[in-house]
């Protein structure tokens, strides 16, 4: 990955609310998404409550993927509050992987998943790649004028998450995303909510 690093055009960015769609039948069956949506489990279904409950009470503008995970998820989470979706908040584009089974196409294709545990995102055939992610999130990310609440995706929460903290993306994987938390982005630090 290459070195870069991040940081908001005054160095520092709004506070930042920012949650995984619930697990989908594709998570619980390891299958990658990308683009393409499955529906949200039961499980998943209890996780934007979850969120929902965490949410209460914190005063933002409120956001969501247009994805179909996520846009249930934000449903449940923002209840009659409204949101606005924003195409800059979709998962990272991962080309031909699109549906793959993970573990198998791990195993045949060793070459293109050497490396960090997230490295792959940036070789899939045909992908986006982390700098057309990091455009998008960057551009998302400027164009806040104060506190927001985002209902997104695993690859696109890491990189909101180290362009807010002005981290290097070397570090993109160094904490986990939990789906039915809220992981705030705040004054330079990172508080996980659950």
């Amino acid at each position: 990955m290459a070195p870069l690093f991040f940081m908001g055009a005054d160095g520092m960015y709004p506070d930042l609310y920012l949650m995984r769609h619930g697990q989908t039948e594709w998570n619980a069956a390891g299958r990658m998404q990308g683009r393409l949506d499955s529906p949200l489990t039961a499980l998943g279904l209890a996780q934007a409550e979850r969120q929902r409950d965490l949410a209460a009470g914190i005063a933002a503008a409120r956001f969501a993927s247009p994805q179909g995970r996520a846009l249930a998820t934000a449903r449940i989470v923002f209840g009659p509050a409204p949101f606005a979706t924003d195409p800059r908040l979709v998962e990272i584009d991962i080309g031909d992987f699109t549906g793959e089974a993970y573990l198998p196409l791990r195993e045949r294709l060793p070459q293109v998943f050497a490396g960090g545990r997230l490295d792959w995102y940036d070789r899939a055939p045909g992908g986006e790649g982390f700098a057309g992610l990091s455009a998008r999130c960057r551009a998302f990310l400027d164009g806040l004028d104060g506190p927001a609440l985002v209902v997104t995706h695993g690859i696109t929460l890491r990189m909101l998450r180290i362009m807010a903290l002005g981290w290097p993306l070397s570090r993109l994987d160094e904490m986990a995303v939990e789906q039915g938390a809220i992981h705030v982005v705040a004054g330079g630090r990172h508080e996980l909510l659950r």
